[in-house]
């Protein structure tokens, strides 16, 4: 059996601070069809869902064309954002330096699994150097939304890994049923989008320098 590890990554609210952009898309989307948008933090409670559950979650009263018109125009306001220059999310504090130490480790493999299109993900590892440093990269475009435990299946089968050889590392309740729901282990941050108190992750932590010796903690060094 495999020695090797899996150490899976959230992007929005945990590898990325991305909620200026997503904020000001969901502005313009909300107004592009009349709509008044809901308040910031329930905008942000929905990071981490495919689009089209997140429109379901944030506007149950529309219906199907309607929310369809809404992912559409999430998606156009997105792009002319960055066509505009726009500055992309930064990643948080440390998070290059945690996936330097994890990456020095010749059984340690890394994955993405994210609420993000195929496209939203490349833009993203492109600007900040990570293109190729994932070994496995699961986005919203092939899969059902979080917490349907398909990316982090996918993934596991993707690089051999065990379940019990495997973490997700998150900051909202729908990444760590996400892989509750995998069986594998999980890390919350709680810097990201959703309440710590919400997570109910197996260890939390505060930065990213505690990171490796979560990873170390429950799933062996």
């Amino acid at each position: 059996m495999s020695d090797l590890r899996l150490v899976i990554f959230d992007v929005d609210g945990t590898l990325v601070d991305s909620q200026a952009e997503i904020m000001a898309a969901m502005t313009l989307a909300f107004g592009a069809e009349g709509m008044v948008m809901p308040d910031r933090a329930t905008v942000l409670s929905i990071v981490g869902l495919s689009l089209a559950e997140a429109f379901h979650v944030l506007c149950p009263d529309a219906d199907e064309a309607q929310r369809a018109r809404l992912v559409a125009a999430y998606k156009a306001s997105f792009m002319q954002l960055r066509s505009d220059n726009q500055e992309m999310g930064p990643l948080f504090p440390g998070a290059l330096e945690a996936i330097a130490a994890l990456r020095a480790q010749d059984d340690t493999l890394l994955a993405v699994a994210t609420g993000k299109s195929r496209r939203g993900l490349d833009k993203v590892l492109e600007r900040h150097g990570l293109t190729g440093v994932f070994h496995s990269e699961q986005v919203a475009d092939h899969h059902p939304s979080k917490p349907n435990p398909s990316m982090i299946l996918t993934a596991l089968n993707e690089t051999g890994v065990a379940p019990q050889k495997a973490v997700m590392l998150g900051d909202t309740t729908y990444d760590m049923d996400m892989a509750r729901a995998a069986g594998i282990r999980t890390i919350g941050v709680t810097w990201g989008y959703h309440s710590p108190d919400t997570l109910r992750a197996d260890v939390m932590i505060d930065d990213f320098a505690a990171l490796p010796g979560a990873v170390d903690q429950l799933i062996g060094s």
